[in-house]
Parts: structure tokens; sequence; C-alpha cells
């Protein structure tokens, strides 16, 4: 993932803390993998699965962030070096909030699978969506592992896919409620739903700037997609 050091023991520890990142992201990825299955088939066994793994993922996060503390401390790194670390520490607290968003996903559809509510209106028309953005994570995943600066512009553009289906999603929900009040409450629940699938591929996107930090120095936030891809030639 990164260029050698003089120190050995340096280049150890830095491939150790990145291993862990993708041991995170695993974790989450199976959570929202789960997640998305629970909300399609409405099943509460593996809603159940995604919030048990929930402490596991909190804890892991935090060991990251020690390990991180840890290297900034004894090795004082700068220029790129630094910037990976940073970015490893940010990297590792989206990948944590993707883990609250599944999380939340899962207790949502725990909550409608209770009330029966939601089963007649387009639930499944969340899928689509969803799997964008479990592909997006996965493709930020990849490119943070690589250092891969195009991959992550393509992570950029594609985000605003899932913006689309968002938008689109609640245009119908709000047809919803207007022709019958009585969906309002489950067309709310679902709306939940579909915004936190929404801020998935949000962090899917923050990682891919990350990785255009770590390897071009550039802040690419509040910036346009065809700003960054200037700014990355």
């Amino acid at each position: 993932m990164t260029e050698k050091h003089l120190s050995s023991q340096f280049d150890s520890e830095l491939n150790g803390v990145s291993s862990r990142v993708m041991e995170l992201g695993g974790m989450v990825e199976s959570q929202i993998h789960q997640a998305i299955y629970s909300l399609a088939n409405f099943d509460a066994e593996s809603a159940a699965r995604v919030v048990a793994v929930e402490q596991r993922v909190n804890a892991l996060e935090i060991e990251i962030d020690r390990e991180l503390s840890s290297i900034i401390a004894r090795r004082q790194p700068t220029a790129r070096d630094l910037r990976l670390l940073i970015a490893i520490s940010k990297t590792t607290a989206n990948l944590e909030r993707v883990g609250d968003e599944a999380h939340k996903m899962a207790r949502m559809v725990m909550s409608i699978i209770e009330s029966g509510s939601a089963r007649q209106l387009p639930a499944n028309e969340l899928r689509v969506a969803a799997d964008l953005a479990a592909g997006l994570l996965r493709k930020a995943l990849d490119a943070f592992a690589r250092l891969d600066v195009q991959a992550a512009v393509s992570i950029l553009k594609d985000d605003d896919l899932i913006d689309n289906e968002f938008d689109g999603f609640v245009r119908k929900l709000v047809t919803y409620m207007m022709e019958d009040p009585r969906t309002i409450s489950p067309s709310l629940d679902l709306l939940f739903l579909a915004k936190a699938i929404e801020r998935i591929g949000d962090h899917a996107k923050n990682i891919a700037e990350f990785i255009i930090y770590i390897v071009k120095g550039a802040d690419v936030r509040h910036t346009s997609v065809a700003e960054v891809e200037s700014a990355v030639q």
C-alpha cells in the first residue's frame, strides 16, 4: 500500500494498520449485505445479525485509532506518511459510520416487520439504491488498498447515481402519501431507510476523497468532479 521506508518496522506497522482497516471494511460490508437482504425479504434473523455485529465494529474502530495514535507518537511521520495516517483515521471513522447506517437499517426493518405496515409500499425498489451503495463501498475499499486515484475519481462520479435513486424514491413516496394519508407513517419509515442508504454512498465518496488526499496532497472536498479530474492530472 505504501512506499518502502528505511525502517522495516515502520513498514510493518503501516501494513498492519492498513490490514485492520480492510478487516473493518469487510465487517461493515457484511453488515450492509445482511441489511439489504433483511429489507428485501423482511427477514428478522438477517436484521438481528446486523445488530449483533455492531459492537465488534465499534471495538475494532477504537483499536485502529489507538494503533494510529501510537504510530504517530513514536514515528512522528511527515509528508505523505502523515497524510496516509490521517486518511486511515478518517476512513476508519467513515467505515464505523457506515456500520451505524447498516445498524439503523436493520433496526428499522425489524420495526417494520413487527408492524407489517410497509409491505404495501415499494420497499423492494430500495434494493437498487442499496446495491449501488454496497458496490460503491466495495470499490472504495479496493481503491484504498491500491491507492488508485483514477478509481477514486470514478467513485465520485458514481455517487451521483445513488443520489438520483434517492431523489426518485422520495418523489414516489410523496405521491403515495398524497394519494393515501394512511401511508404516511410507513412511508416515513421507508424514507428513513432510503436516507441511510444514501449516507452509505456519501461515506464511500469520502473514502475516495481521502485516497486523492494521500496521493496528491489535495483536499477535494466540496469540489466538483470536473475540478477533481483536472487536479489529479
